[in-house]
This record gives C-alpha cells, structure tokens and sequence, in this order.
C-alpha cells in the first residue's frame, strides 16, 4: 500500500491520475469484453435451440445462469477488490471470464454451457464492478460525470453491439464461435491494465461475507427458477415452482437481516435507507429488467415470426446500440443540467413508449417501423444509465468505490436477470395459450417442446417436413402461419408489461431522485 492508498487527500483537492483518459480507454474495453460476452448469445439462441436440441427453460438458464453468478458475486469481488487491489482483481476477472469463454465455445450440451456460462459470470463479476472503481478513483469530481456518461454509453454500445457480433460469426461459423469474440479483446484489456491502470484499493478494507455470499447466491437462484418454471406450464401451486421461489425469497429476507447485523456485510443495506440512493438503484434494476427481457424475445421476434437471420436480426438492434451510444455520454451534462430527475424520468417515458408501439409490430410491419421503436428504446435507456449510476457512486466514499461499484451494477444484473426469467416466462405462456390446440397438427411425441417458442415450432416443423411423411408434413406447414400469429400477440401482452415495468420506474424516479436544486445526497463524497 502505497502512501497516497494510506493518506488520500479529499475528492475536492484531486486533479485526477495523469493518463486518466487512457485509464478510461482501457476500461472501455475491459466492459465490452464483459456485456458483449453476456449479450453476444441472444443471437444465438434460435441456432442453440436447433443445434443443441435446448429447451426454451434450459435457453433462460444459458442467459441466467451467468447473470445470477454475475449478481452474488459482485460484492464479494468489490471487497476482494478494495482489500487487494482493483488491477489485481482486473487482471483475474478477465484470466477467468476468457477461460469459460473458450470452454462454453466447445460445449457438447445445454448443461455443458450453462456450467461454463456460470463460470464466466465469476470473471465478469470481477470486472464490471472493478472497471467503475477504478474511474471513481482516477477521475476528479469535476470530470467524473463526464467519464462516467461514457461508460454508460460504452455499456449501451456493448449491449445492442453483442447480437451484432454474433450474427457475423454465425454466417461463417458454428454457434461456438460466438464465446471465442471476446478473448483476444481481453487480451487487449490485459495489456492495457499492465500498461496504464494504477492500483488502488481501500486502506480499511473488511472481511469478505461468506455466509452472505452463499445466500445472496441462493436467493436469487431459487426465485429465478422457480419463475423460470412456473412461466413454463410446470404450474405456479406446483411443489417445482412454490418450493424454490418462496424458498427464494425466505433466503433473501435472511440476508438482508444479516447483512443488517454484519460488522462486515457483503451489501452495506444502510445506504438504501437513502430513499434517492434506492431510486437511482431501482431505476436502473428497471432500466435492465427491460432491455435484457426485452432483448431476448426481440430476436425470437426478429429470427422466428419476420424469418431473419442471426446476421439480419443482429442489424436490426443497432438503433437500439446508436440510442444508448448516443445519449450516455449526453445524460450527464443534461443531469447537470436539468437535474437527475427530469432526465431519467424522460427516458422512461420514451422506454415506455418504445414497448406501446410493439403493438404497431407484426408478420408484415415494415422495417423502419421496427428500427424507430428500438432506436426511441435505445434513446430512453440511455438516459437512465449515466445519471443513475452517478446518483448511487456519489453516495459511496472514493476509497469504497468497489463497494459502490458492485451495489451499482448487482442493480443491473438483478433486473436483468429478472427481466430474462419473468419476460420470457410470460413469452412461453402467452405463446402456449394463444397456439393452444393448433399445436396438435404435430406428433405426440414434439407437442411439449414445440408449444413453449416459435423457434421450437418452427424447428419441429422442419423436422416433420424432412422425416419425407407426406401427410404429415402437409399439416405440420399449415402450423407456421398460426405460429408466427400467436407469437405476435404474445409478444405484444409481454410488451405491455414491460411498458408497465418502466411506468412504475417513472413513477419511482419522479417520487425520490433528486431534482436539479439538490447538489447531492446526504453523505455525499
């Protein structure tokens, strides 16, 4: 620990670290690796479906099962982070996530690839979080929005930019390859940490909360499975389903009331007694339950009911990716502005919109419709993310920035696994009611599956086509129309409860996020 780690002198009186544009540079890249990562399977997931013979249950769990690790253990790696160093963690975070990567690439089954999913959610739990401290850290008051507005918009870029990606890959490659984007960028990241990035970490660190950690795991897999498997016609009064959900949410109860008591808590729940701090982290919790949902049935939308390709539907996200590029940077100089407050309100207004206007979505509606919407989506989004995440790092002292950091994005990554596990629930029940007995035009043996996605239908479909049964496959053809129809209205019923989601968001955000007179929260640093 070096003199300055012991003794820093306050916020105020810091004119930032040197090459701290440089720094910002390389956490760019850090990011990206981490969300393209993430993001980059959506894209794949009608090819996992046909390839890897996955269910629809078993598609949530590959996107899950990495958000869910990402969530439990970012408060962990801030900890570890602020106690050991931030470049340290870097360094492991990025070794860890490229490794599951290059071992999710060459999965053989859908198990397979949610094992190494997991893993490269302990990776990305390190770096995200991390990549945040580090600005926090290197970047004096004045210049902190600013930085921060670009990460957000960075983010943005990474999210819409991962189907993009990965669509390019599948017109050359097998599935696999999607994973294998990311590593030699890591190993960009790598050089530039070594290069540029100096350490910090907190002279008063605390001990890492196990027990916590479990828990936090715990709870959240529990209450996203048994979501996951009620939305999946298992019944919602089912042993399956009541068991792990209300289990779930007992586990969560009990960590928050250890967390209370800890003398070294893995989440400092303190800070959410702060009513402004709470609505920028539940402003932000919304802001990703709607894109990570809202992202996983747009390309079943794109690849199922319009027929695109993986290349074709990654396209059509890029107004989603030049929204939020384009507003990240922006929002904290509004914020400055006009206040946290009337920015992130505006942008849920806009999300709101952008989910009222998938009912003008069908079979047949034409694409500049279809780009608009998600360009005034990707608009909203990006007006959220800066001056929420600049709301809740203003509360945390520079020295536990890790901390902040990890509270900021468990946010992110909470709601977007949500959004994944209730969205795509209502997705599959909604498809199942409104295909209803049409399914029966296929054999016994593929109605189940068939009847939980488009995709699955359509697979099916093809299936029966090939087996050369020509009275079979001539009423398995008449299915896809009504398949693609059902679709779309289900789409729709999931759209309007995610314009709900982001009604509530605004209504949260106008009730506790400060206006343009408040020049920060209580304990701001």
């Amino acid at each position: 620990m070096t003199a300055v780690d012991r003794a820093a002198p306050p916020d105020d009186l810091r004119a930032g670290h040197a090459r701290r544009w440089w720094v910002l540079a390389t956490m760019t890249v850090c990011l990206v690796v981490v969300i393209m990562g993430n993001t980059i399977l959506n894209v794949a997931i009608p090819t996992l479906q046909r390839e890897l013979g996955a269910t629809q249950g078993e598609l949530q769990w590959a996107i899950d099962a990495y958000i869910l690790v990402f969530a439990g253990l970012l408060f962990t790696w801030g900890v570890v982070g602020d106690r050991i160093g931030r470049r340290k963690v870097l360094l492991i975070g990025l070794a860890i996530f490229a490794t599951g990567s290059v071992f999710a690439a060459f999965s053989s089954s859908p198990l397979e690839l949610i094992a190494w999913r997991a893993v490269m959610g302990i990776g990305g739990a390190a770096v995200q979080p991390t990549t945040l401290a580090v600005i926090t850290n290197v970047f004096p008051p004045g210049e902190r929005g600013r930085a921060i507005g670009v990460w957000s918009g960075t983010a943005g870029i990474a999210v819409a930019g991962g189907p993009l990606a990965g669509g390019l890959v599948l017109e050359h490659f097998w599935w696999g390859a999607v994973f294998l984007i990311g590593v030699p960028v890591a190993a960009l990241g790598v050089v530039g940490i070594l290069a540029v990035v100096p350490e910090s970490r907190d002279p008063s660190p605390g001990r890492v909360d196990l027990p916590g950690v479990l828990l936090s795991i715990g709870a959240l897999a529990g209450v996203v499975y048994g979501i996951i498997r009620g939305g999946s016609g298992q019944g919602w009064t089912t042993p399956g389903v009541l068991v792990p959900l209300l289990g779930g949410l007992a586990m969560l109860a009990l960590f928050v009331w250890l967390q209370r008591r800890s003398t070294h808590p893995a989440l400092d729940v303190s800070l959410f007694g702060n009513p402004a701090f709470s609505a920028a982290a539940g402003a932000l919790g919304l802001n990703f339950f709607a894109l990570q949902g809202a992202t996983f049935y747009l390309v079943y939308y794109l690849q199922g009911a319009r027929g695109y390709s993986p290349l074709q539907s990654g396209a059509a996200l890029i107004p989603l990716a030049v929204g939020m590029g384009i507003m990240g940077p922006r929002s904290s100089r509004l914020a400055a502005r006009f206040g946290a407050k009337a920015v992130c309100a505006t942008g849920f207004l806009l999300i709101a919109l952008s989910f009222a206007g998938f009912q003008l979505l069908d079979q047949s509606a034409p694409l500049w419709l279809v780009l608009l919407i998600l360009f005034l989506q990707g608009v909203g989004m990006g007006s959220v993310m800066a001056p929420a995440t600049e709301s809740i790092m203003s509360v945390v002292p520079r020295e536990k920035a890790g901390a902040g950091a990890a509270v900021n994005n468990s946010a992110r990554q909470i709601g977007g696994a949500l959004g994944v596990a209730i969205l795509g629930s209502v997705l599959a029940a909604g498809y199942s009611a409104h295909l209803g007995q049409a399914v029966d035009a296929l054999p016994a043996g593929v109605r189940g599956e068939a009847s939980q996605s488009i995709i699955a239908t359509l697979t099916a479909v093809g299936q029966v086509q090939a087996a050369g049964n020509p009275a079979a496959a001539h009423a398995a053809a008449r299915l896809a129309d009504p398949a693609r129809d059902a679709f779309v209205s289900a789409m729709h019923l999931t759209a309007l409860g995610t314009a709900a989601a982001a009604l509530i968001a605004l209504g949260v955000v106008l009730l506790w996020l400060p206006g343009r007179r408040d020049r920060g929260f209580p304990g701001t640093h």
